[in-house]
């Protein structure tokens, strides 16, 4: 007979209610907070009155609410890594919200499954930051690193029973980010009851040492806590490994005899013929489940941990290997904030940029620059996403005056720790990253401290390589701290990728961060020349994407690289959202406030640049796009040059049908012949990957690109119009349909056509929502970068014809409304559905 595991993965959480909630129960503390920025010490007190406290749900962001203001989190300082030399003022660089400072939570902790003899902990996701955590007005524990996951024993602390006030404190301090880091409890708060014989949160480690066609060897490690005095003897650990379709493996039964000898871990393993893999294409799961019993039948705990089976290898001269497949990173760089939503974790936000991210191509994710939400590793664990998870932006060298080095010497070790039990069992995790260009890698001696950092790695997860984000390429080379690493990830400067591959024993390269082309969406600028650090008085850049940074280049740069050579790994583009907080190059030119580098922008619109690097990292699907918008009123006769991204290697202009001729890719473009100042100044490289017509006018009317294969066959076309006046508003929705659970959102992007359905990529106009039914608006963005228009007003002006509002689901099923309006345009609505 098949025996089938009742826990499928749709159907973990309700197994384990219906089965086994008497011995150990999990929930989240989301409803039911209080939350004010005043800070009184008294409010660790369980009498305190705080009924004129605000009300909030967890996750929850204050500082993204604003408003924004020149004055929050002003520096005045030089910014190293970007080559400053004097100390200037930053008004935007931490997004101009309001983070820094003191805010306090307060609850009420009912939990009738806490009874005497049992376990009870309290699980943060994240709290930003300095989190100080009291129970019943007693101290139970502090945090200092915002970005961390961590827990603590409450037991001692709760009164069965009873009713329990838990309260939390935390702080910001000014001068302590480099990005828009977030404030709160912006990740989720789970309490854990158990008997008093448990595994341990993060208890479980999962590893497949042996892994090829036939079978694959799965190790897993499972820490049993038990009472003290207790006999081992007098317990037994039961595991049953899962298949993704709900089939059981043999158990194992053992008993705990023997863990005495192995620090209070218990070791199986178990065989599985005919292995599903996981990989980005085939994101298949398994499933372990680990009973605990006390005699015969006594059942003392149960715990799932889900795990992939794969195989990752990296290879001298080859690279990186997934399943013995030589695969090359096609990854971006992201740091945590999600646009108008802030820092407060949203699971629908996370997979929709995952969504986005993978039709262009995308198989990787680097978390820059801290430790990732469990919801996105989960995502990517589910969707296919490789994650390079990263921990520290400093280490025992200040970046920011009150940085992460204030504490490392202390918290450290503790920090990495706990990143690593967190995820080690994910298989979407490829590769731990210990530091992002640390101030360290300068000094003579510093590759000391990177080796500690990556000596943890190796002790608590030796089944991963460790890597670092390094932009001092030659002095990282002189003084080892490069060749220290299993992989020696460079940030920037691939034109020195050849000459480290020479000097440094590991035989690879990574391009751990990379690019750092900067662009607006729908903003163009003339002429079309390649630039760093440009910048204008609208405080934009020229979506041609052949703008940069000084010390940085243009995607081309690193596609020949990663292409041409073949120790070269792959790259994490920096970025693939745009995000709130470096408005790079405006470091000084306020309302300046959030960055330019994504390939996406802050409300979540592809720009341009997204269908090059589609073109290039996604060959199954077609891409054929066309820049700039055809509506230059007042350009009539001037050069305005047009460019087509696509996967085809051929393709023809017309403009109002006549013929601008035929451009062909140039595979002939090498990189030692294609980096000269007149090379660049000639876009040499792009010739390689983008079709250009530098020498077309501008006329109102039709541009149309025919595509043709490799054997000269038209197989394709696009084309884009001049619109004319602007006629209606025209609603799309990510999502059509929602989940009744109140967190599930739905994106809306909002644009104005004339009356034959053209884009009017000018348009400006106001648009105001409505929402109705069994949903509410929750957030609206436009990618301006110097918008200081609030998030969460019902209200905002297009930007480059464009934007994005956001609607939430309710609790209860049922049918929302969605209407926008703008004056002088028809309204448009549009109707959505929770279940």
């Amino acid at each position: 007979m098949k025996r089938t595991c009742m826990l499928s993965l749709l159907g973990i959480a309700g197994f384990l209610t219906s089965v086994s909630a008497q011995v150990r129960t999990e929930f989240l503390l989301e409803k039911g907070w209080k939350f004010t920025r005043e800070d009184n010490p008294e409010s660790v007190q369980p009498a305190f009155d705080d009924s004129q406290w605000q009300s909030v749900t967890v996750p929850h962001d204050w500082a993204i609410y604003g408003p924004f203001s020149s004055q929050n989190d002003k520096q005045h300082v030089a910014i190293s890594q970007d080559g400053q030399k004097e100390a200037m003022e930053h008004a935007g660089r931490t997004g101009g919200l309001p983070f820094v400072g003191v805010g306090w939570y307060r609850t009420t902790l009912d939990i009738p499954q806490f009874t005497s003899g049992k376990k009870a902990f309290i699980l943060f996701d994240g709290a930003m930051s300095h989190a100080q955590v009291y129970i019943n007005g007693k101290k139970v524990g502090y945090w200092p690193y915002g970005y961390n996951s961590f827990w603590f024993d409450i037991t001692p602390y709760i009164q069965a029973g009873q009713s329990n006030t838990l309260a939390v404190r935390l702080e910001n301090m000014p001068e302590s980010s480099r990005w828009y880091p977030g404030a709160g409890l912006y990740r989720n708060v789970h309490v854990v009851v158990t008997e008093d014989a448990y595994i341990p949160i993060w208890g479980t480690y999962i590893t497949t040492p042996q892994v090829n066609d036939k079978f694959a060897r799965v190790r897993v490690e499972t820490k049993v806590n038990l009472p003290e005095q207790a006999d081992p003897s007098q317990y037994r650990i039961k595991t049953i490994l899962c298949k993704p379709d709900g089939s059981r493996l043999p158990e194992k039964m053992q008993p705990l005899t023997d863990i005495v000898y192995n620090k209070g871990v218990m070791v199986q393993e178990f065989i599985v013929e005919d292995p599903e893999l996981w990989s980005p294409e085939h994101p298949t799961l398994y499933t372990a489940v680990s009973n605990i019993y006390k005699g015969e039948d006594q059942l003392k705990d149960e715990y799932t941990t889900r795990f992939g089976i794969r195989s990752i290898e990296i290879i001298p001269n080859k690279g990186f290997f997934l399943n013995g497949q030589r695969t090359v990173f096609k990854g971006v760089c992201n740091h945590h904030d999600l646009g108008p939503l802030g820092a407060a974790v949203n699971d629908a936000a996370i997979r929709r940029q995952i969504r986005m991210l993978k039709d262009m191509g995308c198989n990787a994710i680097r978390t820059s620059h801290n430790m990732p939400a469990p919801e996105l590793v989960r995502a990517c664990d589910e969707m296919g996403i490789m994650l390079m998870a990263e921990s520290f932006d400093e280490w025992d060298k200040a970046k920011c005056a009150n940085g992460y080095h204030t504490v490392f010497d202390e918290w450290a070790e503790k920090d990495l720790t706990n990143l690593i039990h967190h995820y080690r069992n994910n298989p979407s995790v490829v590769m731990w990253c210990i530091g992002n260009e640390v101030p360290t890698q300068w000094d003579e001696g510093g590759c000391k401290t990177a080796r500690f950092l990556q000596d943890i790695c190796h002790r608590e997860d030796p089944t991963r390589p460790v890597t670092q984000g390094m932009d001092a390429p030659d002095a990282v080379v002189n003084n080892n701290f490069a060749a220290v690493m299993d992989v020696p990830g460079f940030n920037y400067r691939p034109f020195r990728y050849q000459t480290n591959y020479a000097k440094l024993p590991q035989q690879v390269i990574l391009g751990s961060e990379t690019a750092s082309t900067v662009s607006s969406r729908g903003v163009y600028k003339f002429p079309v020349e390649r630039k760093a650090m440009a910048v204008y008085d609208d405080h934009q850049s020229s979506s041609y994407d052949v703008e940069h940074c000084s010390w940085s280049n243009l995607p081309e740069d690193d596609f020949i690289q990663h292409e041409d050579l073949p120790y070269c790994m792959g790259e994490f583009v920096w970025t693939g959202f745009d995000y709130l907080g470096e408005p790079t190059p405006y470091y000084t030119n306020w309302p300046s406030h959030s960055s330019l580098f994504g390939i996406i922008d802050l409300a979540g619109i592809p720009k341009d640049r997204y269908y090059l690097y589609r073109s290039h990292w996604n060959k199954d699907e077609k891409t054929l796009h066309i820049l700039p918008h055809w509506n230059w009123e007042g350009r009539e006769g001037e050069i305005t040059p047009v460019f087509v991204y696509t996967n085809y290697p051929s393709a023809e202009l017309f403009i109002n049908g006549k013929s601008q001729g035929k451009r062909t890719k140039d595979l002939s473009v090498e990189i030692d012949s294609s980096y000269t100042e007149a090379a660049q100044k000639s876009f040499e490289r792009q010739k390689r990957y983008r079709l250009m017509w530098m020498d077309t006018k501008y006329e109102p009317g039709t541009v149309k690109v025919v595509a043709y294969d490799e054997n000269g066959k038209a197989v394709d076309e696009a084309e884009i119009h001049t619109a004319g006046k602007p006629h209606h508003i025209v609603l799309t929705a990510d999502r059509n349909q929602l989940q009744a659970d109140g967190k599930d959102l739905s994106f809306i992007n909002v644009k104005i056509v004339d009356k034959d359905g053209n884009f009017c990529p000018n348009e400006t106009r106001q648009i105001k929502f409505k929402v109705k039914g069994a949903g509410t608006f929750r957030a609206v963005a436009n990618g301006n970068s110097v918008s200081l228009e609030s998030f969460q007003e019902p209200q905002m002006k297009l930007f480059s014809g464009q934007l994005t509002a956001i609607v939430q689901s309710a609790e209860e099923a049922g049918t929302i409304t969605f209407e926008a309006s703008a004056p002088g345009v028809k309204s448009a609505k549009l109707t959505l559905k929770a279940e």
